[in-house]
C-alpha cells in the first residue's frame, strides 16, 4: 500500500461518523502542529478495501498505523512532537 506524502493520513469512507470524528480531530492537531496531512477514500482503492473493510477509519503517522476507529488527539500530538 503506497500512502500520500504526508505525516499523518486517515482512511476512510463516506458516510461513516467515525471517520467524520477522526478527521475532526487530525485537523485540529496537524493545524497546531504543522503537520501535515491527507485523507484516503477506501472505496475508491480496491486493494485498500479488501485489506481494511469496515475497520475504518485507520490512522497513519509516518507511514505506521497508529490508530483504529478512534483518534486521541492528545495521544496524536504527542507522537507528531
Amino acid at each position: 500500500m503506497t500512502l500520500p506524502d504526508a505525516r499523518v493520513v486517515v482512511l476512510v469512507r463516506q458516510g461513516c461518523h467515525l471517520c467524520d470524528d477522526a478527521l475532526a480531530i487530525v485537523s485540529d492537531v496537524c493545524t497546531r502542529t504543522g503537520a501535515t496531512w491527507a485523507s484516503l477514500d477506501v472505496d475508491d482503492d480496491e486493494r485498500l478495501r479488501a485489506e481494511f473493510t469496515d475497520h475504518v477509519p485507520v490512522t497513519f503517522v509516518d507511514g505506521a498505523q497508529f490508530s483504529l476507529w478512534f483518534v486521541d488527539g492528545q495521544r496524536l500530538s504527542a507522537a507528531l512532537a
